[in-house]
Parts: C-alpha cells; structure tokens; sequence
C-alpha cells in the first residue's frame, strides 16, 4: 500500500470473518482482545435468561478482578502519585438508561457502582471522593488496588524520570535489578523486563464488551484503570457515555479502548451508532470514526504513530465488527484482534485497520 492510498482510507484492510451478516438476533457479545473470559461469561449469563446489562457487568467483573491485567480494575497501573484510578460507564438497551463513575479509588468493581448510579440515582455520572462515598453508602468495601506488580512498575517510571527517585549521586554503582529484586523478592523474573517497557511505554487497556440476545435486546459496558502515569484526576472517555459506550437499542451498540481523549474530541461510539443508523455496515461504521480521528491531525503518520485507538461495533442484527488506526501495535507482528463469542466459544477475529506499520 501507498502511503497516499492508506492515508485516503482506501484500499482498507478488511477484518476476515468481521462484519458478518447474522440470520438475526441471537446470543452473542464481543469485546476488545481481553475479554475471552469476559465474553464466555456473558454468554453463560445470557444463555441463563439473565437480562444483557447484568450480563455485560458480570463479564466485565471478571476482568476488573483479574490482578494479572494491569489496564483494569483491581492490578490496574496507577496515576503518577501511585493511586489506582478507575473509570467506567454503562448502557442498557431496553430502557434507554446509563450509569457512570469516573476516578473511583479503592473499588476493585467501578462497572458495578456505575450500574448502581444507573438503578439508585436520577443521575448518570459521580465522579472522585462523592463516588467513593456513594458506592461505601450502599455497601462496597474501600480496598488497596495496588497490588505489587503494579507498583514495582510505578517506582520504575518514577526513578526514571531523573528527579531524586532512584540512587543518589553518591550510591554505590547500580547492580541492575539488584536493589529491587530486594524490595521485590516475590517478583516473577519477567515482572522487570515488563517494569522497565510500560515506564518507557505507558499502556492505556481497558475492557470494552458489548452484547445481544436472542430478543434483539442490547447493552454494553467499558471499564478502565486509565492511562498509566496519569495525572491525578485525569479521565479518559470510558465513563464518558459517547464515547467510550454507547447503545440504542432501534440500532446498536458501540465501544472503544486505546487513547480516549482522541475518541472524546469524535464521540466515536455514538457516532459509530449514528454511522450504523443511517445505513453503514458495522464495518464501514468503527472505520469511519477511525478515519475522523486521523483527519483531526491532518492524517500525519508522525503524529498518528504517537497512540492507537480501537472502536468495537455489535448491529442490532448481529453483524459486528471492529477497527483500529494501526494493523498492530509498534512491538508486534501480529494483527490487531477482538474477541467475539456468538454460542460457541469466545474466539478472536481479525480487526480492520487503516494504517499499516512499515
């Protein structure tokens, strides 16, 4: 591909097996590449009788919970003072309602207490120290969220910024790991190569999970811990009802992961919605608020190749797709994915993409 051609969005890449027209609603959800237990869960809840809005958060719980993801819920990378922050927001079809909470501390399930502004508040969003209150009001117990990965790789970035963090000018010289393998002597051996790369790297996450029954009903949830380092406060679009989710039920739902404050200055889940409204296929509908996102930095790749972004889209009908500015990601061979379960196991599929990495 020329560089003229992939920067006028055609040809694109399209996803194999994404888009694909369904015979009609069924039980099925989808979701950024994290969610394969998520999914899996949402379809055993889905396929129970349960209702798609305590599917979608039961799904997303199991990801919140999971120390072992470090961009959501309880393990989740923290902002530059070391405090996890979380994020998220949720949509249900049927009654049109939402629920969201923005920079929650020391609540491993920020997707349950956004369902509890959406059924116990004539609300849709708390935000900080009033959400926290709320959610210990009906019960939620304040926890530390910092588990020790985490941190190991918190003090990494911070003594590598070149402020008094780390080793004075009078230390003997640095062993390497040496000193914090000491304060971390249950680290796993790769736990300091990894440190070192999402210091460098900072990683943004998050889970986004959209899903449909049988009846045609949809909801949809995202959950985040945020971009890693941030500065205290700061919010991204996952809690932002618009961008980072988004559901009508006469249409379909939409979601993002990745770089939110691009996908806020589109709200690109209701603008993918909209896309989907006005006759564009799932596909054409997450690639055009991809290619609005390229056209707000004039298509510059040197821009461009600063963050990545991925918007999911589920029709009404059961057709899906989703897409993302880059085929993969700067340290990857492989092609960008997410995860799709329509009955039989939570499988990956190949994104769209509008840009290729030389």
């Amino acid at each position: 591909m020329t560089r003229r051609s992939l920067l006028a969005g055609a040809p694109l890449a399209a996803a194999a097996g994404a888009a694909q027209a369904q015979s009609g609603p069924r039980n099925m959800a989808i979701s950024s590449s994290n969610g394969m237990v998520c999914c899996n869960r949402v379809l055993q809840m889905l396929n129970a009788g349960h209702d798609t809005l305590d599917a979608v958060v039961a799904g997303v719980n199991m990801v919140e919970v999971d120390p072992e993801d470090t961009s959501v819920g309880y393990g989740g990378l923290p902002n530059e003072d070391g405090v996890v922050e979380l994020d998220s927001c949720l949509m249900h079809g049927p009654t049109r309602r939402a629920g969201a909470v923005g920079a929650l501390r020391g609540i491993k399930t920020p997707s349950k207490v956004a369902k509890l502004v959406l059924e116990r508040t004539d609300h849709v969003m708390l935000v900080g120290e009033g959400a926290l209150r709320f959610a210990k009001a009906h019960g939620f117990q304040e926890e530390e969220l910092l588990t020790e990965r985490a941190r190991l790789a918190w003090l990494t970035w911070k003594e590598s910024l070149g402020t008094d963090w780390g080793p004075g000018l009078d230390a003997p010289p640095d062993q390497g790991n040496a000193r914090l393998r000491e304060l971390f002597p249950d680290a796993r051996p790769e736990w300091f190569a990894w440190a070192r790369e999402v210091a460098t790297n900072p990683p943004t996450g998050t889970i986004n999970c959209l899903a449909l029954n049988a009846k045609g009903e949809m909801s949809g949830c995202t959950t985040t811990s945020g971009l890693a380092w941030k500065i205290p406060g700061r919010v991204g679009d996952s809690p932002i009802i618009g961008a980072g989710c988004f559901v009508d039920q006469e249409v379909g739902a939409a979601g993002s992961t990745g770089r939110g404050e691009e996908n806020i200055r589109i709200c690109g889940a209701h603008t993918i919605v909209e896309n989907m409204r006005h006759g564009m296929s799932a596909e054409e509908a997450v690639l055009d608020a991809i290619r609005r996102v390229a056209r707000n930095y004039d298509n510059d790749r040197a821009r461009l190749e600063k963050f990545d972004l991925f918007f999911y889209a589920l029709r009404k009908d059961g057709q899906h797709a989703a897409a993302t500015l880059w085929d993969r990601s700067a340290n990857s061979p492989k092609r960008r994915q997410y995860v799709v379960n329509d009955g039989s196991g939570s499988q990956l599929a190949d994104a769209s993409y509008l840009l290729e990495r030389g």
